[in-house]
């Protein structure tokens, strides 16, 4: 088994915080979105995966020059091969994917690095296909599946009219990842686009249509990483998931000084806390430091300093100096508020 990451994106809905950081290497809770989306992949497919592929962008699009090394040691974690493809252009999702044409073969897991899953079951690999969704209240503003006796019926974009409540949630598992390959390609050679781009939703229709059974895969929590609110939401929902897993979150380096912390928090290494309070669902990454402050559900990354501070729902990034009474603040890495 293998599994194919795009993660090309420039993830503009989260700036200020990708303008050094690509959206997918964001830590939540500890650790990058996408080292969590491989984890919760690898805890349903009751296979040995034997490579993780990558797909970025290019230096130029804000991709740091040791993306490809961070991205291998993540594989690494795990125990498996990494590969790191470069997607130069944005020409859509199947392009993306054909990037790493020369991992697409036997079976293969697709997963695109916007979102984080829970899920309870274990992946049926003999089917065709399948594809992970979640019922949502407006399927609107969604990719959605039709069902037919348990299977896929049809993929509808963006439905008007209720067709379906169950979202595609941008994970889908193929059997012969040889013949996704190949319906890419050819998308290619005829130049066939839907909205100026090479969509995957293309190729699942033509995949159905010469026969394959795609079957749907429920999760139960679904979480997205698009925007600052939804991300420090995610932040949060992970926190309790670890929390309730009996997951210890707090570095033994914590230095905490008339300070009081509020579980759940992850409490990065080397953090020191003063004259404060923490939580609860708080994330505060290595070599920081807060003062005199009272922090709740927010995500806090790495070598910042904050004082005098009452944060709610903040987002703030590495290297990053605050100093002030907003609540609500999204900086980036490097900024200073002071």
């Amino acid at each position: 088994m293998k599994i194919i990451v795009p993660m090309a994106g420039i993830g503009s809905r989260l700036r200020p915080h990708t303008l050094t950081t690509p959206k997918p290497l964001t830590v939540i809770a500890g650790k990058p979105i996408v080292q969590r989306l491989v984890e919760s992949i690898t805890d349903v497919v009751d296979q040995k995966i034997e490579e993780i592929a990558f797909i970025i962008g290019p230096v130029a699009k804000g991709f740091p020059a040791d993306t490809k090394e961070k991205l291998e040691a993540i594989a690494s974690d795990l125990g498996v091969k990494g590969s790191v493809y470069v997607q130069e252009t944005a020409e859509g999702t199947a392009h993306a994917i054909y990037c790493a044409k020369d991992a697409l073969s036997g079976p293969c897991i697709v997963a695109f690095a916007d979102t984080l899953f829970k899920a309870d079951f274990k992946l049926d690999t003999e089917a065709d296909g399948a594809i992970w969704v979640k019922q949502v209240e407006d399927p609107s503003a969604f990719g959605v599946v039709k069902l037919k006796n348990g299977y896929i019926s049809d993929f509808v974009e963006k439905p008007q009219e209720f067709v379906s409540d169950l979202a595609i949630i941008g994970i889908y598992y193929f059997k012969d990842g040889g013949k996704v390959r190949d319906e890419i390609k050819y998308l290619l050679d005829n130049d066939i686009r839907e909205n100026g781009e090479y969509q995957i939703t293309n190729v699942l229709e033509t995949l159905k249509k010469e026969g394959a059974q795609f079957i749907p895969k429920k999760v139960d929590i679904w979480m997205d990483c698009g925007k600052k609110d939804p991300t420090v939401d995610t932040n949060k929902q992970i926190l309790k998931i670890e929390h309730e897993k009996g997951i210890h979150l707090t570095s033994s380096s914590l230095v905490l000084e008339n300070s009081e912390i509020i579980q759940p928090c992850f409490i990065g290494e080397n953090v020191i806390i003063k004259n404060s309070k923490i939580g609860p669902y708080v994330s505060i990454g290595a070599h920081s430091t807060v003062e005199n402050s009272s922090i709740t559900n927010s995500l806090i990354q790495t070598n910042t300093q904050i004082s005098n501070a009452q944060l709610h729902l903040a987002m703030i990034g590495d290297y990053a100096k605050y100093n002030g009474d907003f609540t609500s603040v999204s900086i980036g890495a490097y900024t200073e508020l002071i």
